[in-house]
């Protein structure tokens, strides 16, 4: 459950992260501080606490192969959320870290 947290707060750090950014000017670092900057970086430490409880019960590298889900999972929710096109090379960067996840999945323990 752990990570399932970890990867959702990630995602939502993500989308926030962007779309705070879509709201300030270009080069104008001070109007990146607004409320979905700030939610974002909360976000990516409410992640980052989550992964603490993952490295309780899992080798870091067995923790780092399955939290590469994350990057599966920010690419769905910008296309989701953000209407952001997936092309086929992303969509085959998406079946290799699914496949590399199942391969540490099996060959853990």
């Amino acid at each position: 459950m752990s990570i399932i947290g970890m990867i959702s707060f990630t995602v939502l750090a993500n989308i926030l992260l962007k779309t705070g950014a879509t709201l300030a000017p270009p080069g104008q670092f001070e109007q990146l501080l607004n409320w979905r900057i700030t939610l974002g970086l909360c976000s990516f430490a409410v992640a980052a606490c989550f992964y603490v409880l993952v490295l309780q019960w899992l080798p870091l590298n067995v923790a780092q192969s399955f939290t590469a889900a994350q990057f599966v999972a920010v690419i769905l929710a910008s296309a989701l959320v953000l209407s952001e096109p997936i092309g086929p090379g992303q969509w085959l960067g998406i079946s290799l870290i699914a496949l590399g996840i199942v391969v540490v999945g099996w060959s853990w323990h």
